[in-house]
């Protein structure tokens, strides 16, 4: 009688699907935001932002960590915020600069992760910092889109607290990306004092 897969080989797990469904949501809050459906766009990064919040504390009540969660988690989070900052680029030329940022930071993340497949070694899960950067961001760009809601922010007006707000998550991502690099470079130097 075959046994049961091990949890870290499942595939088929609800973190899994949490995930799965945040990057579902990504086109559709896009698509919604920029025809400006403002409360529906809102609604969506609402659902994303919970779903993120409780697959990981899902995945280690219940044993369903898995591999494949450990790498679709952070494709999720990162796809998330690269397409809700890009968004927020094209809306609001005034905070066009740091949310640029963010997205440079999201693919440089993207890169190492891929450098580290394209050698067969497996990106780290999603540390505390980064869950951290994660929540601070959707916080960040929850509130600015519902100051556009409320009328409270412009296209083309200068905000204080939108630039406070990512400002201090700009803080939080650079310091987890600092963090996050260097475990790419230790994963990294593994792999080659393997060879």
């Amino acid at each position: 009688m075959p046994q049961n897969k091990r949890p870290e080989n499942r595939i088929v797990t609800v973190p899994n699907a949490m995930s799965a469904l945040r990057i579902l949501i990504v086109p559709f809050f896009a698509a919604r935001y920029l025809l400006g459906d403002v409360p529906g766009a809102a609604a969506l990064l609402v659902l994303s932002g919970l779903t993120d919040a409780l697959d990981g504390f899902i995945a280690r009540r219940f044993n369903q960590i898995s591999e494949l969660g450990k790498m679709l988690d952070p494709f999720a989070d990162k796809l998330t915020q690269g397409v809700v900052a890009l968004c927020l680029a094209i809306r609001f030329p005034a905070i066009r600069l740091l949310l640029l940022l963010f997205i440079l930071k999201e693919l440089l993340m993207l890169c190492c992760a891929v450098v580290l497949l394209k050698k067969h070694k497996r990106p780290c899960a999603a540390k505390w910092y980064g869950k951290v950067a994660t929540v601070m961001f959707y916080v960040s760009v929850v509130s600015i889109v519902a100051m556009d809601w409320a009328e409270l922010m412009g296209p083309n007006t200068v905000n204080l607290w939108a630039y406070i707000m990512l400002g201090l998550t700009g803080i939080m991502m650079a310091y987890a990306a600092v963090k996050y690099f260097g475990i790419f470079l230790s994963i990294l130097q593994d792999n080659e004092d393997e060879n």
